[in-house]
């Protein structure tokens, strides 16, 4: 085990933020309108009496792109913990499948699959990582290896307070940045290097989001409104959920 350097963990954040910036970016340019509408309830929308285009594709617009910056974000943290980890107890990038980290730690082959926050999936979710670790453990005991092997559902974000599930451990917030660098206080300290150069990303990015909602807004006009104006949904309903 080698102690960590803060130092080097503000470097590779100040370094590699960027990295996620610009995929938030690059996944804007990417929207088209059918991939909106196909994604959401069009239901929901007509329940709620949105009558205004624009109003209905910042909706739709907003709610697809949430989903897609925590999943960007979930891939970012993943590499910095373990980059950290790679400092500290010279753990990798596993090639085993559904294990994300590997590392020895006092006697002990750790495999680890990091989500990001604490409620990630569902029963049948939770049960195919099971299924992985499973799987990951009979992988590295071939030859009639005496390895001892932990398995860990890491978390980036979040508390919970009952870790010991049996097959695995999870492991959230403070105790999984704890787990992985043997710095209690790292959650903590990952904060304020995130926030650089922020503003000047999220100005380039809100401008490129406005010309979206643009485009984005005169194709719904001209494609899903009748002449008055008016929204046609019966049109969508059968572009979201009709037979092909």
């Amino acid at each position: 085990m080698q102690p960590l350097k803060i130092a080097d963990v503000i470097d590779y954040v100040e370094t590699h933020i960027e990295e996620f910036h610009r995929s938030r970016i690059e996944r804007l340019s990417k929207i088209n309108l059918n991939e909106l509408l196909r994604k959401k309830n069009p239901y929901l929308f007509k329940a709620k009496y949105l009558q205004n285009t624009r109003e209905v594709v910042t909706k739709l617009a907003e709610a697809f792109l949430s989903s897609s910056e925590e999943t960007l974000f979930g891939d970012w943290m993943e590499g910095l913990a373990i980059f950290i980890n790679g400092k500290v107890y010279e753990g990798k990038k596993s090639g085993i499948p559904g294990v994300d980290l590997e590392f020895d730690k006092d006697g002990i082959r750790y495999i680890v699959n990091i989500k990001s926050g604490p409620n990630w999936g569902n029963s049948s979710q939770i049960q195919k990582m099971l299924e992985y670790f499973r799987a990951a453990k009979k992988t590295l005991r071939t030859s009639g290896s005496k390895m001892i092997i932990e398995a860990i559902n890491g978390c980036c974000y979040g508390t919970d307070n009952t870790p010991d599930k049996g097959e695995y451990q999870k492991l959230c917030g403070q105790r999984f940045w704890d787990f992985i660098s043997g710095s209690e206080n790292l959650y903590i300290d990952i904060i304020e290097p995130l926030g650089h150069r922020a503003k000047e990303s999220n100005e380039e990015f809100t401008s490129e989001y406005h010309f979206l909602l643009n485009r984005v807004s005169a194709e719904f006009a001209a494609q899903f409104c009748f002449s008055n104006g008016q929204i046609d949904w019966e049109r969508i309903v059968r572009l979201n959920s009709g037979k092909n």
